[in-house]
């Protein structure tokens, strides 16, 4: 039952559903890098390295069985990823740098000074009339 109330203390806070929007958004530009390394990036860089195309470079382990497929270590795929990792990793950085960059804005702004108390207030203006 505790964990079910801990649960429950979980889901009512706002950071759950910032959180959740958060992952689809992530899991959407995901998608769009993805397509931006398999479909704009690399093949250009296929045809400047010699017109490889990277999602076809694999190491064959054992020839092809009784019509079957044969064991290979797609290593091309790899690499996609791998520039698919970085380009991700890049994006994010920016973001948090020029979230950062906000917050730093935010926080030089100068506090207002504080207005005094009554007190304070009605004091001043006491020792303002024994001056005079």
């Amino acid at each position: 039952m505790k964990l079910i109330e801990e649960f429950k203390t979980f889901a009512k806070r706002g950071n759950v559903l910032d959180m959740a929007v958060g992952i689809i958004i992530g899991a959407a530009f995901g998608s769009i890098v993805t397509s931006l390394v398999n479909d704009i990036l690399m093949p250009p860089l296929g045809v400047l390295i010699g017109g490889i195309d990277f999602t076809d470079l694999s190491f064959k382990l054992t020839t092809p069985v009784n019509s079957g497929k044969p064991v290979e270590i797609l290593y091309g795929k790899f690499i996609n990823t791998i520039v698919n990792f970085i380009i991700v990793a890049f994006s994010i950085f920016l973001v948090v740098k020029g979230m950062n960059r906000l917050m730093k804005k935010e926080g030089a702004k100068p506090a207002e000074p504080q207005k005094p108390s009554e007190e304070v207030l009605l004091l001043t203006q006491i020792r303002d009339l024994l001056k005079k």
